[in-house]
């Protein structure tokens, strides 16, 4: 009796507890996920540099410190430079006290910061302050500061260059159609610029970009009276494309120089490099078919080609995405990354295009690299070794090719190396793990942790989260997210939301903090009673060149294939309700998520596609013949991926979501398919979103995710 008694206060104090634990809301899951329900953080902790002590900034006693420490220090942190240091540099170049300390920069001799709209560099001797950019010219498009203190920034077209004294235009003839020093190729190939100074900081390339063979494309601007249009360029599949040409104005001389790219004028020029020596550049150029590239030098005076250093050409596309890195102090040899062998690895090269050696192989992806140590005889790199869900650092030796681990374990790191290789700051989490921070020294592997995070939802009621994998029958292992709803009973069924993207450059899941979600509202959903499943199919990202390419020239198909394994695993978990499932997806997730509407309507009750391309045809022409060739070379794979064509297919409740001002899938596309759904008699639900381009923003994103919640509801409600 007494045991029985005690079972049940038991489980009545167990009850109680779960019943005082807090729901999230819906500004808790998509507005504070990044702020005050973020795991803890060390704020801009870095290394300073030139040394191997480490700082970061906190409050003591309500006043923003940055506090110093290093692995060997046994004590706390110590404070060493306040706000009223700060205002005491500021006070010497008349720029207004402030009350909260900025975004900084340090090293062993000064420190670099952006305030009150300019940046500036402080100097610890004397305590002088140099101006390096000041606020007119900081909030100008594309701005860029030289080594030689040369300011570039683009205006109203053309690019224009500031001395140290005055403005002056170095184009003149730039107009909608004609652009200088901006960003080219609709950003993709890892292009984020348009200028690029060299090494002395005395000659500036840029990128001159003539779109008037690319037609106007309207987006307006809903919020003047009356509405205006604001167009683009913006060349769509198939459809002439825009001419790109690299030039270099050399300031001294005042003097412009074009680059002799010679051939197709619709080609692309990527991965923009200057050579230590500021005498030559290198360009990876890019035919349009995207299946062949040469990496080829070019005299930065002349401009006249001098050679190709190597080419890679590959049946499907092949995809430069970095300018190749030159090895501290030995400027003849150079770092190139390729997947040529089905994986991104990393080559050692020398300036003749001689192939010295593989750096890194294997079955796992390089996913970036960190620079040199301070001899330049080993590179940092970050890559998937351990798993494709995990990040990890490594050195490798640019001589033998060894390389040594410098994390460790199935989770996501982010880690800085000290400027002398000896010490290493790394944060990781896991999905059980919210954040740990630790300073190592990379000889003894001695530890010292600085954070161990605390559970940020600990007071909230939150479903069980797991990563795991399911096979697809194809030979392949996918991976898989699953958060099971609050207080789940196995003799239970729930209703199942499906998110998934299936795109290239994505991924959707890590074993990190969340599962890898950037935000709340799975848990969110969990706590209103659904299970809610994530997929990375094939397409998406980290898992090779054939895992990525398979679905070329077949947007969709491969994608379908493997969500059809995830439904089956879903179809054999018993506390599954397979008449209350829904699926969601944005912009790439949002074709997949209408397509396999369409391919499999009775599957899926209720979805919602946001910013969702809906015809190829209607897509930029980099990425979209990259992975789809042209229309006149696929016009089976268009026409099957047309999903204006067969909205008729579609049985279950659809809610399109498009931002007004989407740049990147235009609204056209969700346009299209609601007037085919009119003209058919099917039934949609659409949501607009003004002022919001291809992803809703600000406080306007709990507000989507709100009309996305209560469209599930509706049809799913548990």
């Amino acid at each position: 009796m007494k045991k029985i008694l005690s079972f049940y206060l038991t489980l009545g104090l167990i009850l109680n507890a779960h019943a005082q634990l807090k729901q999230l809301t819906m500004e808790d899951a998509m507005l504070k996920a990044r702020t005050s329900l973020a795991p803890a953080n060390l704020k801009q902790l870095q290394f300073i540099q030139g040394t191997n002590d480490y700082t970061y900034f906190k409050k003591i006693d309500g006043n923003d410190v940055w506090v110093k420490g290093n692995d060997k220090s046994k004590t706390e942190d110590q404070p060493w430079f306040t706000l009223n240091d700060l205002n005491r540099f500021l006070k010497k170049v008349h720029i207004d006290t402030v009350a909260s300390m900025p975004a900084m920069q340090f090293a062993n001799t000064h420190f670099t910061a952006t305030i009150a709209g300019q940046k500036i560099r402080g100097n610890f001797s004397d305590e002088s302050v140099l101006v390096l950019m000041d606020k007119a010219h900081a909030s100008k498009e594309y701005v860029e500061r030289s080594e030689a203190g040369f300011i570039s920034f683009v205006e109203y077209n053309n690019l224009y260059l500031y001395d140290g004294s005055t403005d002056r235009a170095i184009t003149t003839d730039g107009h909608a159609g004609l652009v200088y020093g901006t960003t080219v190729h609709q950003s993709e190939f890892g292009i984020t610029k348009g200028t690029f100074w060299s090494n002395n900081g005395k000659q500036l390339a840029y990128y001159r970009m003539d779109q008037r063979m690319v037609p106007d494309y309207p987006i307006v601007d809903w919020s003047s009276r009356p509405a205006r249009n604001e167009p683009l360029k913006y060349p769509m599949a198939g459809d002439s494309s825009h001419h790109v040409t690299l030039w270099v104005y050399d300031v001294n001389k005042d003097k412009h120089t074009q680059i002799q790219t010679s051939g197709d004028p619709e080609q692309y020029l990527t991965n923009v490099a200057w050579s230590p020596d500021d005498r030559f550049i290198y360009i990876a150029v890019l035919n349009r078919a995207q299946n062949h590239y040469w990496l080829n030098q070019y005299d930065a005076n002349s401009g006249a080609f001098i050679k190709t250093l190597f080419e890679e050409t590959d049946p499907q596309y092949v995809e430069p995405l970095v300018p190749m890195l030159f090895v501290k102090n030995k400027p003849q040899q150079f770092i190139w990354q390729s997947r040529r062998s089905g994986w991104n690895h990393l080559y050692l090269y020398d300036l003749e295009g001689n192939l010295i050696r593989p750096l890194t192989s294997g079955n796992w992806e390089v996913i970036d690299v960190k620079g040199f140590d301070a001899s330049g005889a080993n590179l940092y790199y970050v890559s998937t070794e351990v798993s494709p869900v995990s990040k990890n650092l490594y050195a490798v030796n640019l001589k033998t090719s060894k390389s040594t681990a410098l994390t460790t374990g199935n989770m996501v790191h982010q880690a800085w190396v000290s400027s002398d290789g000896s010490k290493l700051l790394d944060a990781c989490s896991s999905i059980d793990l919210p954040r740990r921070i630790q300073c190592v020294d990379l000889k003894t592997k001695k530890a010292k942790t600085l954070l161990d995070a605390e559970n940020p939802l600990a007071a909230y009621a939150t479903g069980r989260l797991s990563v795991f994998k399911i096979s697809n029958g194809k030979n392949d292992s996918l991976y898989a997210r699953m958060y099971l709803p609050v207080g789940f009973d196995s003799n239970k069924t729930y209703p199942v939301i499906v998110y998934w993207y299936g795109g290239p450059h994505a991924q959707m899941i890590t074993n990190s903090w969340n599962g890898g979600a950037s935000d709340y509202w799975f848990q969110y959903m969990a706590e209103r009673g659904y299970v809610v499943f994530t997929i990375d199919t094939r397409g998406s990202s980290n898992r090779g060149k054939a895992f990525e390419q398979s679905i070329f020239r077949k947007a969709g198909e491969k994608q379908i294939e493997d969500l059809l394994a995830g439904v089956a695993h879903l179809q054999s978990l018993p506390f599954v309700d397979l008449n209350r499932m829904g699926l969601f997806g944005w912009s790439y997730g949002g074709f997949m998520t209408i397509n396999f509407m369409l391919t499999y309507p009775t599957i899926f009750q209720t979805a919602v596609a946001g910013g969702p391309v809906t015809d190829w045809n209607f897509y930029e022409v980099m990425y979209t013949e990259r992975y789809m060739d042209r229309p006149q070379e696929n016009p089976e794979g268009y026409a099957q991926t047309n999903l204006c064509k067969r909205i008729d297919q579609l049985k279950g409740n659809l809610l399109l979501i498009h931002g007004m001002q989407d740049n990147v899938v235009v609204m056209q596309h969700s346009v299209n398919l609601v007037k085919e759904a009119v003209d058919k008699g099917v039934l949609v639900d659409y949501m607009i979103y003004p002022g919001h381009e291809h992803n809703v923003l600000g406080k306007d994103r709990a507000h989507l995710y709100k009309k996305v919640t209560d469209y599930f509801q509706l049809h799913l409600k548990p």
